[in-house]
C-alpha cells in the first residue's frame, strides 16, 4: 500500500547519483557479462546447428547453403528494394513477433488456465485484469506501435543511407551474425540501463516514466505501455543503434529485433515459465521501482542498483526453470510470524 501511495504521488523517482563501482564490482560485472553472454551464445549455436540440419533434411538443401537458399527464394518473391525491406519488412516482422507473443500471454491472463497460474510471479495479481486499466493500455500501445514506430523507422532510414547499406542478396556468415548479436545485446544493455535510470530521476519521473509504473504487476503488453518520449528513448533507440553502428544485414536486424521484443515481452509477462529466461529481475523492478534498471543485470551489479534484489527471495528464483515444478515451490516465501 505504501508503494502504491508513493506511485500515485509521483514520489518513487530517485534524486542521487549512481555509485562509483569498486574494482571488485567491476570484476563481478565482467564475470556476470561473460557468463550471461557465453551461455546465450552457446544456446544460439546449438539451436542454429539443430535448425540447419532439420531444414536441410526437410527441403533437400545442402547444409552449407540452406539459409542462403531460403533467403534467395524470399527476395525472389518480395524483391530486394532496400526501402521496402527495411521499412515495410521490419514493420511486418516486428508486428508478427510482438502481437503473436503478446496476445498469447494476454490470452493466458484473460482465461487464467490453472496450469499457467502456478508460474505466476505475483500470485493473485491481474485476476481479473482491471478493464479500465486494460483499455488505456491497449490505446497507448496501439498509438506507440502504429504511429511512433513507423515514424521512427522512417527517420532511421536516413541514418542507414548515410551509414551505407550492405548487399541485401548475400547473407553474412554465422560467426559474424553471432558476433553482431553479442554487440547489439551489450549496446542495448548500456543504452537502456542509463536511459531507464535517468527516467527514474524525480524531476522527470512523474512526467514520463510514472505512466509505465502504473502496473506494479505487469502483463506482457505493458512492455510498450509508456509515454512517447520514453518509447523513443528507451524502447526504440537502444535496440536500433547496434545494427546501425555495425551496418548489419537486414536479416540480422530482424533476428535481433525478434530477440529484443520477445525478451521484453517475457520480462513483463508476470510468468516465470520453464525453459525461458528469468523475468524475476524486471518484475521486481515493477514491484519496488528503484531496483534492477537493466536488461542483463550487468550494469545493475556494477553500480549496485540490484542490492535489494540480491537480498530477496526473488533473486533465489532468478534462474532458468529447467523442469515443471514452479520456482515458488522450490524457493517458497518465508512466512512471517504474527
Amino acid at each position: 500500500m505504501e508503494t502504491k501511495k508513493k506511485l500515485e504521488n509521483g514520489e518513487t523517482g530517485q534524486s542521487g547519483y549512481l555509485n562509483k563501482p569498486s574494482l571488485v564490482e567491476a570484476k563481478g560485472a565482467v564475470l556476470k557479462a561473460g557468463f550471461v553472454i557465453g551461455s546465450a551464445a552457446l544456446i544460439v549455436i546449438c539451436l542454429r546447428n539443430s535448425l540447419t540440419w532439420h531444414v536441410a533434411s526437410m527441403w533437400g538443401f545442402a547444409r552449407e547453403y540452406v539459409w542462403q537458399n531460403i533467403w534467395d527464394k524470399l527476395l525472389d518473391t518480395v524483391g530486394e528494394d532496400p526501402f521496402n525491406l527495411m521499412f515495410y519488412g521490419t514493420y511486418c516482422v516486428t508486428s508478427i513477433v510482438y502481437w503473436t507473443v503478446g496476445l498469447t500471454y494476454l490470452y493466458c491472463d484473460l482465461v487464467s488456465p490453472e496450469w499457467m497460474q502456478q508460474y505466476k510471479i505475483q500470485p493473485g495479481t491481474n485476476q481479473p485484469i482491471d478493464k479500465k486499466k486494460f483499455k488505456n493500455l491497449v490505446l497507448v500501445v496501439m498509438f506507440n506501435w502504429t504511429v511512433l514506430n513507423p515514424i521512427f523507422s522512417f527517420l532511421m532510414l536516413y541514418l542507414w543511407e548515410w551509414r551505407g547499406l550492405p548487399d541485401m542478396r548475400v547473407l553474412p556468415s554465422f560467426h559474424r551474425v553471432l558476433l553482431e548479436l553479442i554487440i547489439c545485446v551489450l549496446v542495448e544493455e548500456v543504452m537502456f540501463y542509463y536511459s531507464h535510470w535517468l527516467l527514474h530521476n524525480k524531476r522527470v519521473y512523474k512526467h514520463i516514466h510514472k505512466q509505465h509504473h502504473e502496473w506494479t504487476a505487469s502483463v506482457s503488453l505493458t512492455s510498450l505501455y509508456c509515454h512517447p518520449v520514453e518509447h523513443i528513448l528507451s524502447n526504440l533507440l537502444p535496440p536500433a543503434i547496434g545494427p546501425l553502428l555495425l551496418c548489419s544485414h537486414i536479416s540480422v536486424s530482424w533476428l535481433w529485433f525478434t530477440v529484443a521484443l520477445t525478451s521484453s515481452l517475457n520480462s513483463h509477462s508476470g510468468y516465470h515459465l520453464p525453459f525461458l529466461p528469468s523475468p524475476e529481475a524486471h518484475d521486481f523492478h515493477h514491484l519496488k521501482f528503484n531496483q534492477c534498471y537493466g536488461v542483463l543485470g550487468i550494469l545493475d551489479y556494477l553500480h549496485g542498483t540490484d542490492k535489494g534484489f540480491r537480498a530477496s527471495k526473488e533473486y533465489e528464483r532468478h534462474i532458468m526453470l529447467l523442469g515443471s515444478t514452479p520456482l515458488r515451490d522450490t524457493f517458497p516465501d518465508v512466512k512471517k510470524d504474527m
